[in-house]
């Protein structure tokens, strides 16, 4: 009788083991980030109250960290380096109040000078992606969290007149397939760009047969679908256009998330909120929600 107690004893701690390991290893492949995009903060229109609105929610969903798609400051394009600082100031200054590590994606709005306005030369130690890479991040790196890894991408190319259009240069190119084959072709992968690779914003704000200018779409995002395709890419976060979609193409859905600012801290734009994307992973599989904070331009108090 003690032999049939002790044999049914082990079993049971053998079940327990087995059920402990398994419900760790399915703790570890699910975990939840947040996808902000186009957040344009600024010391006016209230921006810095809005963005600590939205961080507190942030704050309250816990995800395990944060991803920007880009535009994270209004402007440094055609400002002087004092505007430009200062935003870069504020933004480090708000985002600390974020409870869990944040990734940044470099925006277009993030280039410091690039516009002829700005009276800044090309000389300038700080002058286009610089400023950016000593403040932020590295202008394209990549991360592993869990059983995924995460490609951030600068989609920020410069016209020999200083304006920008979306491009992947190929320096990251070389480095993108470089990146992949290493990862091999089972592991999940999730994509940050701030221009996106595809999207039917002009279609919708323009007419049905509209295309995208080459400062909305990615010039050759072609060429970078093609690269990823043989890949398990499952998801290319988008941004810049302050409107939300999510376009599933060849086993990839790539969506463009929104906006924090949604029209530039004044209210909706066709009719999105300002909001931010929750992405929560289970194994290789995921689930979006578009997450409205609850910003009420109304109760902004903005100068007329």
């Amino acid at each position: 009788m003690k032999n049939t107690v002790l044999i049914f004893a082990m079993s049971l701690l053998i079940a327990c083991t087995c059920n402990d390991k398994q419900t760790k290893n399915q703790d570890q492949n699910s975990f939840s980030f947040v996808f902000m995009t186009d957040i344009h903060l600024q010391p006016e229109q209230n921006a810095t109250e809005g963005f600590l609105q939205a961080i507190d929610t942030i704050n309250k969903l816990s995800p395990d960290f944060v991803l920007t798609g880009g535009d994270n400051i209004m402007d440094a394009l055609g400002q002087t380096f004092g505007r430009s600082d200062s935003l870069y100031n504020l933004y480090d200054s708000i985002t600390a109040k974020l409870k869990m590590p944040v990734h940044n994606t470099l925006g277009n709005h993030e280039v410091f000078g690039l516009y002829t306005e700005s009276g800044i030369d090309e000389s300038h130690p700080d002058y286009g992606k610089k400023m950016y890479e000593k403040r932020l991040a590295e202008r394209y790196y990549s991360f592993d969290y869990q059983n995924w890894h995460f490609i951030i991408l600068d989609a920020i190319g410069f016209t020999e007149d200083r304006h920008y259009y979306g491009h992947i240069d190929s320096i990251q190119i070389a480095w993108l397939k470089s990146e992949l084959e290493k990862i091999g072709k089972d592991k999940p992968i999730a994509i940050s760009t701030h221009i996106p690779f595809l999207s039917i914003g002009a279609q919708v704000f323009e007419n049905p047969t509209q295309g995208m200018n080459r400062g909305s779409i990615v010039t050759n995002s072609n060429d970078i679908i093609k690269i990823i395709e043989p890949y398990n890419v499952k998801l290319v976060l988008q941004g810049h256009l302050h409107f939300l979609e999510d376009i599933y193409y060849n086993g990839t859905h790539y969506i463009t998330g929104g906006a924090v600012s949604s029209k530039w801290w004044q209210g909706k734009r066709n009719g999105l909120e300002e909001g931010f994307l929750l992405i929560t992973i289970d194994g290789e599989e995921f689930k979006w929600e578009y997450i409205d904070y609850g910003w009420v331009v109304e109760n902004q108090k903005v100068a007329a």
